[in-house]
């Protein structure tokens, strides 16, 4: 890859750092595509040891899932529209047909993985992209939260954790830290 093409795609890709998501940190602030993706990959790496899969694989794809939101922002997953979803996706593909040979294959093999959802790998990354969503929604304060956020923090992630025994018990933890959440808020 030449330096000027690395340039183009990082700039690109970099837009991702002020593109926010539908979440808020505790001190008020958004949180932005780019600290989710970073988030998934260390979820990805420390769970290394509990999950046998090509991990470099599931850093990947949790690298590199929303990188369409550089191009539409992002919508949350409940108001987000299946055009919506395919011009995302259109965008996305325009992007990376512009990539060098090698990395356009690579990332193609990896969207195409990730589509399909029938490797461990791909998997991981979807049950991790929506766990690390609920994770960020208790560590922001209640008062940002939707009223329908409060049953979806509980039903949000549950289908795509079943696969995996340790998944299941890392969503009931979360689940058990949801229940707490809203409880103190309803006693204050």
């Amino acid at each position: 890859m030449k330096p000027e093409e690395l340039i183009a795609i990082l700039q690109v890709a970099g837009r991702l750092k002020e593109t926010t998501r539908h979440c808020f940190f505790e001190t008020g602030r958004q949180e932005s595509v780019a600290e989710h993706s970073w988030r998934m990959a260390l979820m990805a790496l420390l769970l290394e040891d509990e999950l046998a899969c090509d991990m470099d694989r599931v850093i990947r794809m949790c690298l590199i899932h929303d990188l369409g939101e550089a191009f539409t922002g992002d919508i949350p997953t409940f108001q987000k529209t299946n055009d919506q979803r395919q011009t995302e996706k259109n965008r996305y593909q325009a992007w990376i047909d512009t990539f060098p040979k090698k990395e356009k294959q690579m990332f193609q093999d990896l969207i195409s993985e990730m589509e399909a959802q029938q490797s461990v790998e791909a998997k991981l990354y979807k049950a991790l992209d929506r766990l690390e969503a609920v994770i960020s929604h208790n560590e922001s304060s209640i008062e940002t939260w939707l009223p329908l956020e409060y049953d979806l923090q509980y039903t949000y992630g549950q289908k795509e954790v079943q696969f995996s025994a340790y998944l299941k018990d890392l969503k009931a933890c979360i689940d058990q830290w949801t229940t707490e959440k809203i409880e103190t808020n309803q006693s204050e």
